[in-house]
């Protein structure tokens, strides 16, 4: 009797394993493996706001042409800035593009003489990235070009509207034989150029305001993400990775192939993947999607950012985001770095990531006008700046000073883009508390009325959605950000 219980219990006991063994072997639910890969990042809690590749693509500047040699400037953020890209120029259609060398035509006198626009974005960007803006249909050939500026201009004594795109390398242009796009358009381009104040071009190509441009200083507060909220999200297993400190005091995690540096206080990161596979080739614009989607799911956005090719001519592996604080481009204060984000990618994997860990409250706590210099002020300080012949582009900017360890004032100045891509501070703003003559800066507006105001009929007809826009929106013509 016992051998027999002992036999069935045997049996039971054999049968028991062999069933264990079928639900292992199987994968019945709950018994399962996650398998990931190297590449895969924990998905740690959120941070910042997402983004998407169609918000961080937008010109560097509108340049208005208002014949007889005035013009004007308009810069993201200004009201007109925004009616004339969002509601004049996009959903416009823009096809047969034929290509020429870039002398077809004799662009001076064209930018002396004939109303029009151009729009620019600094270093270019590749026609891929240009479709989230514009509807443009080409041949391969124009599809897989670089543009660095777009120009929309009315021939002088005749009812012909002609859109040129201009190659990044200066070699090309092409023209688009089939935009859509009127008279009207473009006069209500030079319409809305009519409240903003004159500028007039160096002989290297700078576009400077005939008078002082009015500004805003702002003082804000910001809170900071933590070190090791990043560390969670850029790691596959945090629990794994180990905390260590250089000799300057940086704290560094490693899971001994990505590495985190933890900089500034606990307030600027650099993030490195060697692992990642090191391929030459590149595509830039996939790499922007790709850098658009790590940033949405490492560290997010703080406010508005613009693509920069920060690379151009290059292997397209380098991405660039400039920050705007209230449509204004910040510019860092070394050794405090601040106000952009830094990619370096191999066929979309991120193998550097730069950024601030900084973050500004909704708010600001104080704001004050300033005054930023034109004219002869402006052109004397740049004919003294000692690298004045690599300067390729003059452009206002805030730039970021910390107060305190809650706080950043962002003063308004005038910047430099060098030949070499480097961007410095070429003056600030007059001091607080001045004030240009009254008389000076309405006569630069005047001036540009004067000339342009003629008949309906005639080259440049004042537009009237320029003037209602204007009187609706109670905008100040020489304040070029959006305030609160």
């Amino acid at each position: 009797m016992k051998e027999r219980i002992k036999t069935t219990t045997l049996i039971v006991l054999v049968v028991l394993s062999l069933l264990q063994s079928y639900l292992l072997a199987y994968s019945m639910p709950g018994l399962g493996v996650t398998v990931r890969s190297d590449q895969d990042y924990v998905n740690a809690e959120p941070m910042g706001k997402t983004a998407s590749v169609e918000s961080v693509i937008f010109p560097e500047t509108l340049v208005i042409h208002m014949g007889g040699n005035k013009h004007t400037v308009m810069y993201p953020g200004m009201q007109f800035y925004d009616m004339i890209l969002n509601q004049r120029i996009q959903g416009r259609e823009f096809k047969g593009f034929q290509r020429s060398p870039s002398d077809v035509l004799n662009w001076e006198e064209i930018r002396k003489n004939d109303i029009g626009i151009e729009l620019r974005f600094d270093n270019g960007i590749p026609v891929e990235l240009l479709q989230k803006l514009l509807k443009l249909e080409g041949d391969l050939l124009f599809l897989n070009e670089t543009i660095d500026r777009i120009w929309i201009f009315k021939t002088t004594g005749t009812e012909e509207i002609r859109t040129f795109f201009f190659s990044a390398d200066g070699e090309m242009v092409y023209e688009s034989v089939r935009a859509d796009l009127t008279v009207r358009d473009v006069q209500d381009y030079v319409g809305f150029g009519q409240y903003q104040p004159n500028y007039t071009m160096t002989a290297d190509g700078l576009y400077v305001p005939v008078v002082p441009i009015q500004s805003t200083e702002m003082l804000f507060p910001y809170d900071t993400y933590s070190p090791d909220l990043m560390q969670r999200s850029l790691f596959f297993d945090p629990s794994t990775t180990r905390a260590l400190e250089d000799r300057e005091g940086s704290q560094i995690y490693t899971d001994g192939k990505r590495g985190l540096q933890v900089e500034q206080n606990g307030k600027w990161i650099s993030y490195t993947d060697p692992s990642a596979p090191q391929i030459t080739e590149n595509l830039l614009s996939d790499n922007v999607y790709a850098s658009v989607d790590f940033v949405n799911e490492h560290g997010g956005w703080d406010g508005v950012h613009r693509f920069v090719n920060a690379n151009p001519g290059g292997e397209g592996k380098d991405i660039r985001f400039k920050q705007y604080i209230e449509q204004y481009p910040v510019i860092s204060t070394p050794p405090f770095r601040y106000g952009y984000m830094k990619l370096t990618l191999q066929q979309g994997v991120v193998t550097e990531y730069a950024r601030s860990l900084i973050t500004l409250t909704a708010d600001s706590e104080s704001r004050t006008v300033r005054w930023l210099p034109g004219g002869d002020d402006l052109q004397s300080i740049l004919k003294d700046y000692g690298r004045r012949s690599e300067v390729t582009t003059l452009f206002p900017a805030l730039q970021a000073l910390p107060i305190d360890e809650e706080r950043i004032r962002f003063i308004p100045v005038w910047a430099v883009r060098l030949a070499d891509g480097t961007e410095e501070t070429l003056t600030e703003a007059y001091p607080n508390g001045y004030e240009p003559p009254k008389q000076e800066v309405e006569s630069s507006i005047q001036d540009t009325e004067d000339d342009t105001a003629v008949e309906d009929n005639s080259e440049m007809a004042v537009s009237g959605a320029a003037a209602a826009a204007l009187a609706a929106g109670g905008a100040n013509p020489l304040f070029f950000g959006k305030g609160k």
